[in-house]
């Protein structure tokens, strides 16, 4: 019996470790930027921050207090070993299995549960680095092809995102508790959102390009002959 209860209550964190990061995920993974005033929202342990805008290109957004995203990331209160019925199910989210079926999503390399330094490592390199050219983009510093690649990652993780979910709603939504199926939703709404901004964002920071390019060319034009 003990030995149930305790595969029981493993499911159930594992589970809600992947609910708690696919909402945080909703918020984390969006970059702040000028055209949203959406304010990053402090990460579950093991996603990746949301990326800085440097305090030099543009002013910082100030962080969340007290946010309904903080509600919203608490799990839910679970009798593991006892439901209203009778002894409690198993979490129906089953890890592996998604894995299996969406092998190349991001979830996994961005968010997923992990203790492996490796993964953890990887996942702090890869946010400075989009730290850093969410920064040159700010400042008009960037290239065409930065622009451009920094565009594509941020529709790369909003689509896999969005596929996560969807996907975990089409498999178990009617298995899963109301709550959690609301995070869900949850996340398919914002990155779904976020698609369709993507385009005006990416054109804007191209023209913010152009423009800072083209006062580099006056001053250097401006600049008087060696003699």
């Amino acid at each position: 019996m003990s030995d149930n209860v305790g595969a029981t209550r493993l499911g159930w964190l594992v589970g809600l470790a992947a609910l708690v990061l696919v909402a945080a995920l909703a918020y984390v993974l969006i970059a702040p930027t000028p055209e949203s005033e959406t304010p990053p929202v402090a990460a579950a342990p093991s996603a990746p921050a949301a990326p800085a805008t440097p305090p030099s290109t543009a002013p910082a957004a100030a962080p969340v207090t007290g946010s309904v995203m903080k509600d919203y990331l608490k799990p839910p209160t679970v009798d593991v070993a006892q439901g209203e019925d009778g002894p409690a199910k198993p979490y129906p989210i089953d890890l592996e299995k998604l894995r299996a079926k969406l092998p190349d999503n991001l979830y996994w390399s961005l968010a997923a549960p992990t203790t492996d330094a490796e993964v953890l490592k990887k996942r702090e390199d890869d946010t400075r680095r989009w730290n850093d050219a969410f920064g040159r983009i700010q400042s008009g510093e960037a290239t065409e092809q930065e622009v451009r690649d920094y565009y594509a990652h941020r529709r790369k993780v909003s689509e896999d995102m969005v596929q996560f979910a969807t996907t975990v709603m089409a498999d178990h939504g009617g298995e899963l508790p109301e709550r959690d199926r609301g995070l869900y939703e949850l996340s398919i709404n914002m990155h779904r959102t976020r698609l369709s901004e993507y385009p005006r964002q990416e054109e804007e920071a191209q023209a913010r390009r152009r423009e800072r390019e083209a006062l580099r060319t006056q001053w250097r034009e401006g600049q008087p002959s060696p003699p």
